[in-house]
């Protein structure tokens, strides 16, 4: 029989963002309160991260500087400031408005994420050596030392690869690994002495963890947890630690791919090994629609601040933007 392609709903033609060369790895949207305007950062092997306008996908800037694949990119809560991890053993941290390289961060390994704390204080990082690295910058902008002020293991008996982390406060750190675990580390600013063991663990099926998401929901909803790992995408409630549903998909993320919470927690979008972009309702996972655009498997999604659209980056290099609501 043949295929007859994805079934959409309220079939929608996306705003393609060209520029990039290879495939992409991270998408982040920052809204900047100051200017009431929403920018959108892309991390791609092809070394070259970019920002563009979170609204119309025009290009703002290019951070030139890596001399490896680049797997990471955060922006501040200000927008002025972007941290991007790489496969050349560095982090960088990037003045976002001029583009000028602050500081450069130097590792072992690949590093594959990097995040910033709430009160921008800290930058973590981690990878393949499997160590958490913690960055003060402060430190950095007026002493100009680039050393980790913390250097923490995942575990002290195995090497355990760090695929994402994410700071839940400007204290606790989130790390999600090769063995599918995501630990909590406890590591506050003025502590003397670092943990050696993580103060809660989350579980997986034990797959390793894809694609990590943080999304504060309204109306004390709590803070759910996205996480794609295997073929499964799992939401957990960060306060009471505990997971409220994880769904199959028709898809697996065992190369690269994510999945993003609308910020209203009413639904979410998941991309991974195929050429389709899928959005399911949160609360039973049932599929609501599949759009096809891409020309490559997708390897990042992630939705805009205010929920009106969702990024999608593939390995076919470009960028696109879709309309949550592609009626209006």
């Amino acid at each position: 029989m043949a295929d007859k392609g994805p079934n959409t709903k309220g079939r929608q033609i996306p705003i393609v963002c060209p520029g990039h060369t290879r495939p992409l790895a991270e998408l982040q949207f920052c809204h900047v309160k100051e200017e009431n305007r929403t920018l959108l950062v892309s991390a791609c092997h092809d070394k070259m991260p970019m920002m563009r306008d979170g609204t119309s996908g025009d290009w703002i800037g290019t951070f030139a500087g890596h001399k490896g694949a680049v797997w990471s990119c955060q922006l501040d809560s200000s927008g002025s400031l972007c941290a991007t991890a790489s496969g050349d053993f560095s982090v960088q941290v990037w003045d976002a408005i001029t583009g000028q390289s602050l500081w450069q961060f130097p590792h072992k390994h690949i590093v594959k994420t990097v995040d910033f704390t709430p009160n921008l204080k800290r930058l973590a990082s981690g990878g393949h050596e499997g160590i958490v690295r913690i960055f003060d910058l402060q430190q950095a902008a007026q002493q100009k030392k680039l050393d980790p002020v913390a250097e923490i293991p995942q575990s002290p008996a195995t090497k355990i690869l760090i695929a994402k982390c994410k700071w839940w406060t400007d204290s606790i750190l989130l790390t999600g690994s090769s063995d599918g675990k995501i630990r909590f580390w406890d590591i506050p600013e003025q502590q003397q002495t670092l943990p050696t063991e993580p103060t809660d663990i989350l579980e997986t099926d034990g797959a390793e963890v894809r694609d990590m998401e943080l999304t504060k929901l309204p109306n004390n909803g709590g803070d759910i947890l996205t996480v794609a790992a295997g073929d499964k995408v799992y939401f957990f409630q960060l306060q009471e630690k505990k997971l409220l549903h994880v769904y199959k998909m028709p898809i697996h993320f065992r190369e690269e791919g994510g999945a993003t919470l609308h910020p209203d927690g009413t639904r979410f979008v998941a991309g991974g090994s195929d050429l389709w972009v899928r959005v399911f309702d949160f609360a039973t996972g049932n599929e609501l629609e599949c759009n096809k655009g891409h020309h490559g498997p997708i390897r990042c999604v992630r939705y805009s601040p205010d929920g009106k659209l969702y990024a999608s980056g593939s390995e076919d290099g470009t960028i696109r933007l879709w309309k949550t609501d592609p009626e209006e």
